[in-house]
């Protein structure tokens, strides 16, 4: 008896296909103390490979992640960024961010030594309480972004805001 069903891998191509076109794709520079760029947390589901420095990451729709930029020359430090960003469907609307394509929804954007060190506290704080950053509410990271651009001590993430986070996110249609 002959099977003619399509095999495993010629079912997924065109997926594959789909799914690679519908992804926010990060460029990850790594040029040592010269240029850094990497994703501190989110869940990627491509990663590829373009030389020996540079790779890009490829996201999901929906899926939340940080980006940290950071560059120096000679004299110190140039420049050092967080962005925390939710990757867009295809059909939905965007900022633009260098190095991420086509963009996504900016949900925090620090530009400053002292200002990324205290998100990146906040990551850290978010994980100590047990839950993964790219899981939590993302209107606590606008909150972060909105005090410390003011100068002022975000409110830390709770157990309780994330278990109210889910009961919303499951009443939503």
């Amino acid at each position: 008896m002959t099977d003619n069903t399509p095999s495993a891998a010629h079912r997924q191509e065109p997926h594959a296909g789909r799914l690679s076109d519908s992804l926010t794709r990060v460029e990850l520079t790594w040029c040592e103390k010269r240029i850094e760029n990497w994703i501190r947390f989110g869940d990627h589901v491509e990663e590829k490979i373009l030389d020996r420095r540079r790779r890009t990451l490829g996201f999901r729709s929906g899926a939340i992640f940080a980006f940290v930029r950071w560059s120096s020359n000679d004299f110190g430090t140039v420049s050092s960024r967080i962005d925390i960003v939710r990757a867009v469907a295809a059909h939905e609307s965007y900022q633009t961010l260098p190095f991420v394509r086509p963009g996504g929804e900016i949900l925090l954007h620090i530009d400053g030594w002292p200002k990324v060190e205290r998100v990146l506290q906040a990551i850290d704080a978010v994980e100590a309480i047990g839950v993964e950053p790219g899981d939590i509410a993302p209107d606590h990271w606008r909150h972060v972004h909105s005090r410390l651009t003011v100068g002022h001590e975000p409110r830390p993430y709770t157990r309780a805001q994330h278990d109210a986070w889910l009961l919303r996110r499951r009443a939503q249609p």
